[in-house]
Formats: C-alpha cells, structure tokens, sequence
C-alpha cells in the first residue's frame, strides 16, 4: 500500500506532466522527456531551490499531510447502547441530547472553564494567523473555549519596542490578547500566551502576565508539523533587516551588500525567517517553571509535538512532576502556517499511535498515584466524531481536543461571506439562504439577543462564522454523547470506541470490535 504521495502536490503548485503513468516509488512520469518546462517538484526545484520546500502560496493558505497513515481515527467506531443514562437521570424525558454538558473545568484550582472541550493550540506570527485574528479572537471569546497566540508575534511585530534584548511595547500582541479579553464572557475560556526561544529571550510571557493581565502561558517543545523551530516569508528587505538585527535566523543574510543587490533586482522575492530549536533539559524546563510562577502566571501549559516516544515520556513526567495544568500532545501530519512540506508529510508519530502512547504514560503515572495535568491532544481533528474520539482515546486523563486549521477555515469563510455581502456579490450558493448576516448565518439572531443591537453590529462576520462552527460541533457531540449514554465529559471512556481492524486494535489498546462486549454477552445469553 502506497502511503504517501511523491513529487506532485496542490500544496507544492505542482503536478506530473502524465497523470496516469506515475511510479509509486519516485512520484515521477513514468517517461521523463527532454523538453518538459518541469511542472513537477523535482522541475520546480531545478529554477526556484528550496522555495519548493515550502507550501504555497503563503500567507493565504494553511496546510495539513498528504500521507495516508496506516491507522487513523477512522478506523474506529462510536459505540452506542440501549440501556441507562451516566451523567443524568435515566428518564426519557430528561435523558435527552441538548441536556448534554459539555462545560469542562481544568487547572490546579480547577479555576479555567470552558463551555466546550476544545482548544485552538497555537497560532502566531504566521499571515494567515494575523489577518483572521479578530474572527478567530472575538468567536473564540464568544464561544467560551480556549484560544492560544503561538510563537514569534512580539518578535515579528515592526512596531515592538525592544530595549536590551527585552520587551517593553508592543502593538501586535496587545492587540491580539486585547480582542479576546473584551469579548469574553462569564469567565469562561481562556487566553494563552505561548513562547519559544526567542521569545522567552525577549521576556515576552513575563511582559504578557505583567502588562496585559495574561493568566494562562505556555511552553512550547514543538508541534506535529515540523520538527524545527517556527517559519515565515518576509518580502520586504527592511523588515527582513530588522528580524536579523532582533536574532532571528534570516536567509540569505539581509545585512549581506550581495543578497541585498540581488534582491533588489528580482532574482528571489522572499526572505526566510526561522526560528531556533528549543534544548530541552529537566534542569532548564524546572527553572522556566519556577521563573514564570514568580513573574505571577497563575496556569503553566506545555505544547509537545510528534517527537519520538522517549520525548513524549519526558513531556509526561516532567509536566507531572512540576505541576503543570496543561500538556498538549499534537499529532503528526498537520500545520497552519508554513511548516515544510515534505517534514509535515515524511516525520513524526501519528496521531493514534502518539496518542494511544499518551494515555500509556498517563496511566503508568496514575497508577502510581503521581500527579496529572489535564490532557489535550491535537492532529488533524475537525468534526464531532473525530472530538468523541480523541476524548475517548485518552479516558480519562484528555479532557480537550486542539483544532487550529478547522477554526481557520471556518473565520476565514465567515469574514469571505461579510465581504460579498458588504460588496453585494454574494454568491448562488449562499444568497440561496438569504442576503443578510441574519438570514445567512443560522446563529447570528441568538447571538443579536444574547449580546444586544449595538455590541452584535460590531463582531465581524469572521468571529460568527468561528462561532456558528462551534455551534455545529457541539450539538453534533451532544448527539453522540447521548447515543452512547454519557451525558458529562467525565463519563466518556476507552470503551465508548471500537476498533474495526486488528491493527488498529493492536496499536491502540481499543478493543477489536469483534471481542467488544463478549463477556457481558455472554453472561445475558446464560441468563
């Protein structure tokens, strides 16, 4: 079985000259001809180099794996039952689906609460993050669920005032923590502020707690996209001076009379910024710790990636050990800014794998009476079944499902929408629903009562469309829920889920659905 495509991807803007006659192995036409113009990634590469490494587009696209991994959440059942109710009285008239509670509470104190279970992990100094920011803030904040501003923002922001290596303003990250803030209501949901190297070097969480009234912070080791520090394009020399002078990596050198020459004339057209990989030591994640609790951050979260298994382990016991509130777990094959392609594909733990191994370390530790932080695990999650799923998978120690490219897409078609009504173009497919925000979105009259005339005219389409997702998932998940009987998070568990292959069953723990229930079968068959 093939698992991966090779040499041709939408992602890539490139294609095989011969659709048909492709080898499995290579990804190349079968017959290479002298003469082709090199629509492949291999003829790409001949003229553009390491440009083709990249997704493209940037800044207008996010991306996720191409490769088909030999176990994924689809090889698994919800199961369903007649009989009871967990969480809630067995009566059919109160054991009915919009009486779910989705309502999830997590932390030391058990102070953050969320309406829902399901966090956007981490999205920072990318285009695509920036430009959708107030749909993604405003919904989240309405939503009631978690949102975190990844890596790089304070760094990439020109008007950052930066003095001795530390941060004393900055527009961006105001900004950002400042739109959820304002929107959020009844204290539920959260916002993150997360750091890599360079931030940390810049004092950016410490300025975040300090200045802007950030509770929630986070360590970063990585993510199931790459397995190297952050990445953007840069096409203005002075800005890519500027990230130069504040440490970043920038290639070529924008300081070299050279590169500098040669981009002035069009030979490239974009500067690469890059950030640097973290070091992680018990000593060094121990202190970090212990300087941020000092520096008043009431709820420490750590962001873990794809890393091999000893990694993962690390991620456990060290989040255990030091007490934090959060560990995040992505799995591999998904990005959202501009993670190199063939990494996002070709490394990593998936998902199940990494997550079947999770709740391993989980158990070791709680088997032994050590302390847990609330689990979130991410890769690739997007509708209500694949959340059933992963909460179920991780029982009962994942108590959130991260999403970031899904919440994207979903703020990016609402602020699209706003703008074709606005322009009055709105296309076939949406005017067949109405020609207003009211008539077109089927959450936007719940949300005008809830929040009023004037507070509704000012959120943007983006955040309705964030918001109106949420409202999909969370009804879809109700369903599923009572399906299976469990009417709280806290009653959802391992066996709520089947395996459908044996190879699923073996690498996951999940039982094989042709084993599921066999003991308590056979008990009602004898009696």
């Amino acid at each position: 079985m093939q698992l991966s495509r090779v040499n041709t991807s939408a992602a890539t803007l490139t294609k095989n000259r011969t659709d048909g006659s492709v080898s499995p192995v290579s990804g190349m036409c079968v017959t290479c001809v002298d003469g082709c113009i090199g629509m492949c990634e291999i003829g790409k590469s001949a003229f553009r180099g390491h440009e083709v490494i990249y997704p493209q587009p940037f800044g207008v696209i996010t991306c996720a794996s191409e490769k088909v991994y030999p176990v994924d959440y689809s090889h698994f059942s919800i199961m369903g039952t007649a009989v009871g109710a967990h969480g809630i009285e067995a009566d059919s008239d109160k054991a009915i689906f919009p009486n779910v509670n989705l309502e999830v509470a997590f932390g030391h104190d058990q102070g953050i609460k969320f309406r829902y279970p399901w966090i956007i992990p981490g999205i920072g100094s990318t285009d695509i993050a920036k430009n959708n920011w107030e749909g993604l803030a405003i919904g989240s904040a309405l939503a009631g669920t978690g949102l975190t501003i990844g890596e790089n923002v304070v760094g990439m922001d020109p008007q950052s005032v930066i003095t001795d290596g530390e941060i004393i303003d900055t527009i961006d990250l105001k900004r950002r923590v400042k739109l959820y803030l304002d929107h959020q209501r009844d204290g539920y949901g959260a916002i993150i502020v997360q750091a890599n190297v360079e931030d940390t070097r810049l004092g950016v969480q410490e300025y975040a707690i300090r200045e802007l009234g950030v509770e929630c912070v986070e360590l970063k080791w990585g993510q199931g996209a790459k397995n190297i520090g952050g990445e953007v394009k840069i096409n203005n020399l002075e800005k890519a001076q500027l990230l130069y002078k504040r440490g970043y990596v920038v290639l070529p050198n924008p300081t070299d009379p050279n590169v500098i020459k040669a981009f002035e004339r069009g030979a490239f057209k974009e500067f690469e910024r890059h950030s640097r990989v973290g070091m992680v030591s018990e000593d060094s994640f121990a202190e970090r710790v212990e300087e941020l609790r000092k520096a008043g951050a009431r709820y420490i979260f750590l962001m873990t990636g794809a890393y091999r298994p000893a990694d993962l382990a690390r991620a456990v016991k060290y989040a255990s050990k030091y007490k934090l509130d959060l560990l995040t777990v992505d799995g591999a094959g998904g990005g959202t800014g501009m993670s190199p392609w063939r990494m996002m594909n070709e490394w990593g733990i998936p998902p199940v794998e990494l997550h079947a191994m999770l709740h391993n370390y989980c158990r070791t530790l709680a088997d032994r009476g050590e302390h847990l932080p609330a689990v979130c695990v991410a890769g690739g999650f997007t509708f209500e079944d694949q959340i059933f799923k992963g909460l179920a998978m991780g029982a009962p120690f994942v108590k959130l499902v991260g999403m970031a490219r899904s919440p994207i897409a979903a703020a990016m078609v609402g602020k699209t929408i706003g703008k074709t009504i606005e322009n009055g173009d709105i296309p076939v497919y949406v005017e067949r629903f109405g020609k207003t925000k009211e008539e077109i979105f089927v959450t936007a009259e719940g949300l005008r009562k809830e929040l009023g005339d004037r507070e509704f005219e000012k959120v943007p389409t983006g955040a309705i469309g964030l918001y109106t997702y949420y409202e999909r998932l969370a009804q879809g998940l109700r369903q599923l829920m009572a399906g299976s009987r469990k009417f709280s998070l806290d009653y959802i568990s391992r066996d709520d889920i089947t395996a459908l292959t044996h190879e699923a069953a073996e690498r996951s723990g999940i039982q094989y659905v042709m084993d599921t229930d066999r003991e308590a079968a056979e008990e009602i068959l004898a009696g």
